[in-house]
């Protein structure tokens, strides 16, 4: 009994460590935004890809993440600050109100997979986490609780019609310029992150 106390305690906090970094909820109006103009189809599709690319990413670093950087020889605080710079890129464009709907993109079909699959859900803080967790808790509890991370989040961004169909058009674009600002300012904690290790 204690046991499977002990583990359900262990998956309860995996599963909020990974939810609230990934924070799918504080992505969604980035999803929206990036999918501004599609059908419910495009969208739904878009959502499924963006999870897609997130598990992959998380998955392959929750099985391999120290082999990978040292494969590559890229450490944890070089993957912050590329993501960051990604991330301030794309807050920067979405502040000005530039679109990322350009004619390429939208005849590739694919807009979310970055940057909603990565850096937004699977990005440098849940990559950095799930190796901590994998640390701490073996494998299969941070497995179970990325699974039902995902799992959520999928759910959340396959409803985002719903949202958007709420919020218009105006709001739409209000949000997107909003989440430009944040999208900036938390590209600036992954930058500053990376180069504090660096300092050390």
């Amino acid at each position: 009994m204690e046991m499977i106390e002990e583990i359900l305690s262990s998956f309860l906090k995996s599963f909020i460590t990974l939810f609230v970094i990934m924070d799918p909820f504080g992505g969604l109006p980035a999803f929206i935004s990036v999918t501004k103009g599609m059908s419910n189809k495009e969208r739904i599709k878009n959502a499924d890809r963006a999870i897609i690319v997130a598990s992959l990413l998380l998955f392959a670093f929750l099985f391999f993440g120290v082999n990978i950087f040292s494969l590559f020889n890229i450490s944890i605080s070089s993957f912050m600050i590329a993501g960051g710079i990604i991330l301030m890129v794309i807050g920067v464009l979405y502040t000005l109100g530039i679109s990322l709907h350009d004619k390429d993109v939208k005849r590739e079909g694919d807009v979310a997979s970055v940057p909603i699959g990565t850096p937004l859900l699977t990005g440098p803080g849940v990559i950095t986490s799930t190796i901590i967790l994998v640390n701490t808790y073996g494998i299969l509890i941070p497995f179970f609780a990325a699974a039902a991370t995902l799992l959520v989040s999928w759910y959340i961004y396959r409803s985002s019609d719903r949202i958007y169909k709420f919020i218009g058009h105006p709001g739409a674009n209000i949000l997107s310029r909003v989440m430009g600002i944040i999208l900036t300012a938390i590209a600036v904690e992954f930058i500053k992150g990376g180069i504090s290790v660096y300092l050390v």
